[in-house]
């Protein structure tokens, strides 16, 4: 009998704030993912620039 107070007594119930806190995080990820697609695509247009003055370089050499 003591056994079942004494496990009633150490319920633990989830908070509302933690609730709160869900959508919270979700945004925070959304912006992690936004900042990191940002970074790929300025890596991509880097790559793409250094191709683009690789190409005027060789046409200006076959001149």
């Amino acid at each position: 009998m003591e056994r079942s107070s004494f496990d009633r007594e150490f319920v633990v119930e989830r908070s509302p704030r933690s609730k709160s806190r869900e959508p919270a995080k979700k945004r925070k990820w959304r912006e992690i993912e936004a900042i990191q697609d940002q970074k790929r695509l300025q890596r991509e247009l880097q790559q793409l620039d250094c191709t683009f003055e690789l190409e005027d370089i060789a046409a200006e050499l076959e001149r």
